[in-house]
């Protein structure tokens, strides 16, 4: 997915908000920010600490105690930014 081709309108933020990456089975974390959010994907900055991010699937944590989150995979890169397309789970039927 190219940067210009995002599919629902994003809401940046005038400042970043805190948020949480962690992986999907819960044994690496890293601090964030958001820079810009939509129904389809976000934003992501990673501190320069964390520019050799690794992971494709993670869980992006919205709330202090993990209860807004949205499972990610990633789409594009560049530098310490990182772009997010959310997962979403298929319906029960």
């Amino acid at each position: 997915m190219a940067y210009g081709d995002r599919k629902s309108p994003r809401i940046a933020f005038s400042s970043a908000i805190d948020a949480t990456v962690i992986s999907i089975d819960g044994t690496c974390q890293h601090a964030c920010l958001v820079f810009d959010i939509s129904d389809s994907g976000a934003k992501i900055g990673l501190p320069v600490e964390n520019s050799r991010f690794e992971l494709q699937e993670f869980f992006l944590l919205l709330s202090t105690r993990g209860v807004v989150h949205r499972r990610c995979r990633l789409v594009r890169r560049y530098g310490n930014e990182i772009g997010v397309a959310f997962i979403r789970s298929q319906p029960k039927r």
